[in-house]
């Protein structure tokens, strides 16, 4: 649940406190990560709402050219912003679909747990923290 402790991580909400002994990814914890992603889309979501609005109401025809490219250039980084967020939400409906097929919290490559401080960083993570460095440097070799 939202807080107003100054202790505050992503969208509003304190990382989770495993408790001894807990199952990793159980009830607690997947709807903990569930909320946290539903609050983070409706965020994105907002923000999309917002920008559309400012576009509907800042458009003009402006007849200097200068600011006529300079609006177009602003509404040009808007749209990819918002473009790279829209990407962002189709994976959080995929991770929220993980969570409630009871398959989230473990590496896509390797199976092991992602870990609770990995999911709070990055709560779409799909690897392990090895598995996403061996990932990475073969990118970085393949590039060369």
């Amino acid at each position: 649940m939202p807080t107003s402790n100054d202790n505050l991580t992503l969208h509003g909400f304190e990382p989770y406190k495993e408790k001894k002994g807990e199952e990793y990814m159980g009830e607690e914890q997947l709807q903990h990560f569930k909320n946290l992603l539903t609050a983070w889309k409706t965020e994105l979501m907002e923000e999309v709402d917002r920008t559309v609005s400012h576009m509907q109401d800042e458009a003009s025809n402006f007849p200097d050219p200068a600011d006529r490219a300079s609006q177009e250039e602003e509404f040009s980084l808007e749209l990819r912003t918002r473009d790279r967020e829209r990407k962002l939400i189709k994976k959080i409906d995929k991770t929220i679909e993980h969570i409630d097929a009871d398959d989230y919290g473990f590496c896509d490559s390797c199976g092991v747990e992602i870990g609770i401080r990995r999911l709070e960083a990055r709560p779409t993570a799909t690897q392990c923290v090895d598995c996403k460095t061996l990932a990475e440097i073969k990118e970085k070799q393949v590039g060369l």
